[in-house]
């Protein structure tokens, strides 16, 4: 999912072949028709990054988009790089792919494309990072409870791949929101982590059961599990800007509705560098 499909990027420069291009895919993993996880192997060195930043993948409007997609307003002219940000998925020591966690946009100028992308096909990748979104502001061992919904969850697997294989003291909570349960990407990873870290607890939901009736997990928005006092049932973790620190990663509404919730609660929204308890990452 990128962080703004509508807004273009910068592309940074890098050696680049004839089409500008300089990464493969190295794989990819179709969770459903609109949610797409891709791997990508940079043609030389991977990027240095923190867990929960961004760099920007990039297509020129001359390649394929879906048959199923929408019909583009204004055709990307054939020569033109369209460049999105997107949250990197993989571990930061991970040092044969960078994984991005994406979701169609019919009606977007990139997803159509990256989700005709063969694997082994080429495209552009950022040769830096970025975005504030990291642990860097938070306090060694205090508790995380990382809220996402769709592919927001992105960001969140990067963080619990890279720290959570040797951090086994900090209390981490996912609560991750979905329509399905087939929109659940990575909950096989995230249940059998569950198992294995007892600091870990991963708490699927979705928001349509009466559609998805063999699903048994927690069902309502998220703000309603929250005001039920979800995360502190399976977790011990308050939601308490004493106790804990809260990301917010997905969908405006869901973080417009939290974000109003938490705040009467004491929670600061981090400014910038500006130290916050409240930490908030908009997708679209």
């Amino acid at each position: 999912m990128p962080i703004n499909e509508s807004a273009h990027s910068t592309l940074h420069a890098a050696p680049r072949d004839a089409d500008g291009y300089n990464a493969v895919v190295s794989g990819r993993e179709e969770i459903n028709a609109q949610l797409l996880i891709i791997r990508v192997q940079p043609d030389g060195p991977l990027l240095d990054f923190k867990p929960g930043q961004f760099t920007v993948l990039g297509l020129l409007g001359r390649e394929p988009r879906l048959p199923e997609a929408d019909d583009e307003e204004l055709p990307a002219p054939p020569e033109k790089m369209i460049g999105r940000a997107y949250s990197i998925a993989s571990s930061s020591v991970e040092k044969r792919h960078l994984e991005f966690f994406i979701t169609l946009i019919t009606s977007g100028q990139l997803t159509p494309r990256l989700f005709a992308l063969p694997y082994g096909g080429r495209l552009f990748i950022g040769t830096r990072a970025r975005g504030l979104f990291t642990l860097d502001q938070v306090k060694p061992g205090r508790p995380l409870v990382l809220i996402a919904t769709g592919t927001g969850l992105a960001p969140y697997m990067s963080m619990l791949r890279t720290m959570l294989v040797a951090d086994t003291s900090r209390p981490y909570v996912v609560l991750h929101g979905a329509r399905y349960s087939w929109d659940l990407a990575y909950r096989a990873e995230l249940e059998s982590l569950a198992r294995l870290r007892p600091n870990f607890t991963y708490i699927p939901a979705i928001t349509r059961p009466d559609e998805d009736p063999h699903f048994r997990g927690y069902t309502g928005r998220i703000q309603a599990l929250l005001e039920e006092g979800i995360v502190e049932t399976l977790s011990n973790v308050p939601l308490d800007p004493a106790q804990a620190d809260v990301f917010l990663c997905g969908n405006p509404e869901m973080i417009r509705t939290v974000t109003d919730m938490l705040i009467p609660r004491g929670y600061v929204a981090q400014q910038g560098k500006e130290t916050g308890s409240l930490h908030v990452e908009e997708y679209w």
